[in-house]
């Protein structure tokens, strides 16, 4: 992906039918019930009925999905840390 010099996260929905974002690095997977999407924001679950995934450019961050959406969930986006000890893990 080319890299502007700061991707902004946009989320513009419409009557819960049709969602378009902006600030999309990659899609981590979809079907008809979900769409997990890493933005520049975190990582974002969109759950619903017949998602599809309209127009997917991420080259430019963008993408518009239809369909009925029930829920916009974000997780943190996190580099993978190094594996160590059960307790090391514990406090980190």
């Amino acid at each position: 992906m080319v890299e502007t010099k700061e991707q902004v996260h946009r989320l513009v929905m419409e009557q819960r039918k049709m969602l378009s974002l902006g600030g999309v690095q990659d899609v981590k997977s979809f079907d008809e019930n979900e769409v997990l999407l890493v933005t520049v924001c975190g990582i974002l679950t969109i759950r619903g009925k017949e998602l599809h995934v309209g127009r997917l450019e991420l080259e430019k961050g963008e993408a518009d999905i239809t369909g009925g959406i029930d829920s916009l969930v974000y997780t943190e986006h996190r580099p993978l840390q190094k594996k160590g000890s059960a307790l090391a893990r514990l406090f980190r």
